[in-house]
């Protein structure tokens, strides 16, 4: 292969890194924002978030649409084709995060200021914190090809797991304490449930930057701390007791 392909090739992945990093950045202010507009009552904000998804989702299909042509033309071995998987994958999470986003600000607008107390979204502000932590600091680890960076951040995904478990039943208290919070409550916990998938495609990412850089993908399965599902929902009596 002539010294030119050679850096036609490198420049092209470059190029699909660097749209992976612009993604990454994108993602991150969606994430921000909405849980912002959440928590302050924002509605142009909450807006402006769903406005922008769109474009996180064209910026996903263009640099899939770039990868797929580049495996056709230069038909990659070892690590450049993994570096092209990598960027179809990643993207592929963080097209995700946006949508999750977008999700959170749509319950913003649907929540609408109704709010019996500004205490509630605390903990919501909380678990989007160490999510949107995990989202940057793997993005990182991409750019440096660190393993050990992300290896960290997949075992810290069970922070997430047990940080959204102690809301949701936090939340559910609220709920079986005043009926008037049943409503805002029900909205934040499908908000705590977006941010906890969130961490999921934070650590989804951490296991493709394992492939990248390894050639080998993660065999032993991921431990989650997400106990919901098994939680208890008691309203108490029926009205026929």
């Amino acid at each position: 292969m002539s010294e030119h392909i050679v850096k036609s090739f490198d420049e092209e992945l470059q190029e699909l890194a660097a749209g992976i990093a612009e993604m990454g950045g994108l993602a991150e202010s969606l994430v921000d924002d909405s849980v912002t507009a959440l928590a302050r009552n924002n509605g142009e904000l909450a807006q402006e978030v769903i406005r922008t998804d769109i474009r996180l989702d064209q910026m996903q299909r263009d640099l899939e649409e770039k990868a797929i042509i580049m495996l056709a033309r230069r038909q990659p071995m070892a690590l450049d084709l993994r570096q092209a998987v990598a960027v179809l994958r990643i993207s592929g999470d963080l097209e995700r995060v946006g949508d999750l986003a977008k999700n959170i600000a749509k319950r913003a607008l649907a929540i609408d200021g109704q709010f019996n107390s500004k205490s509630l979204t605390h903990g919501v502000e909380h678990i989007a914190e160490l999510a949107m932590t995990q989202l940057k600091a793997v993005l990182d680890a991409y750019a440096a090809r660190d393993i050990a960076a992300s290896a960290q951040i997949r075992a810290r995904d069970q922070e997430v797991d047990a940080l959204y478990t102690s809301l949701f039943r936090e939340l559910l208290t609220y709920m079986m304490e005043d009926p008037r919070n049943i409503s805002q409550c029900t909205h934040l916990l499908f908000c705590a449930k977006n941010i906890e998938r969130i961490g999921d495609h934070a650590t989804n990412i951490a296991e493709t930057i394992h492939y990248l850089v390894t050639g080998e993908q993660l065999s032993d399965e991921r431990v989650k701390d997400d106990l919901t599902s098994t939680t208890s929902m008691d309203f108490g009596p029926a009205a026929n007791d």
